[in-house]
């Protein structure tokens, strides 16, 4: 599966640079596995001399993230740059007059943080001429657990048809560190900030029950018995593709 499938994501990655006259590609690094199997995949697809990582952390994300997007892109030999975005995320706050510490915030500041990465991305693809390459994965998209026209807006997605669980083992497979590789997800979109705070369940289970669902077409019922979870647990995640439809769909219109 897994060779079959990197190279027809690498043919993706290359028709849609060519076919768009693009130069290259950027990309957001946060030393997660989504951002770092993409990166690999572009290198692999463009030549490293054509594929630009932007790091940008805040004063709360984690220092092994930090160390583990800077030691990926000098291995796979990519130009990166490394922006702290919270003087800009602190610039909107005194604009709007916003108390970070009022908890109706977080997630409104947590959202700006990921349309703020976005801008920026699209500010490097303007000026050397590149294509936008998002990173989420298909567990992401269809429980909708990305921020709409923050990290949910790119030109291409090379592994949103791949599943979580998938986009591990295909990292594993092409080498990426194992610290990369098995780290748990966690957006730091706020501090502390992790992914079973948001999820009923990691994307172990969540991954089955979503194929149960989406690509089999089984009830909830049947779901849960398959994977053997509580049909609350797959109503929850149910209930998040229904909530989220807006994300995955064009604006309506009259």
């Amino acid at each position: 599966m897994s060779t079959h499938t990197i190279d027809r994501i690498v043919k993706f990655i290359r028709k849609e640079v060519e076919e768009s006259g693009a130069s290259g590609v950027v990309l957001g690094l946060s030393g997660g596995v989504d951002s770092s199997l993409t990166a690999a995949l572009c290198v692999r697809a463009l030549g490293g001399d054509r594929v630009l990582g932007l790091i940008m952390p805040t004063g709360f994300t984690p220092k092994e993230d930090l160390e583990d997007a800077i030691n990926l892109a000098r291995d796979l030999g990519i130009k990166t740059e490394i922006i702290n975005i919270d003087g800009i995320c602190n610039a909107f706050m005194s604009a709007l007059q916003i108390d970070p510490n009022n908890p109706a915030c977080r997630i409104p500041l947590a959202n700006l943080r990921a349309r703020i990465r976005m801008v920026i991305l699209y500010f490097y693809a303007n000026l050397y001429n590149y294509l936008v390459v998002g990173t989420s994965d298909r567990s992401e998209y269809l429980i909708g657990y990305f921020t709409k026209y923050g990290d949910g807006a790119a030109d291409i997605f090379p592994i949103r048809h791949l599943y979580k669980t998938q986009v591990r083992e295909i990292a594993a497979y092409l080498g990426l560190p194992e610290r990369i590789v098995k780290k748990p997800s966690s957006p730091q979109l706020y501090p502390g900030h992790r992914l079973i705070d948001e999820l009923p369940a990691d994307y172990s289970i969540i991954d089955p029950i979503l194929i149960g669902l989406f690509e089999e077409q089984l009830t909830a019922e049947e779901v849960s018995r398959m994977v053997g979870v509580p049909i609350e647990i797959i109503n929850d995640v149910l209930k998040r593709h229904r909530r989220t439809e807006h994300k995955r769909r064009s604006p309506p219109n009259p």
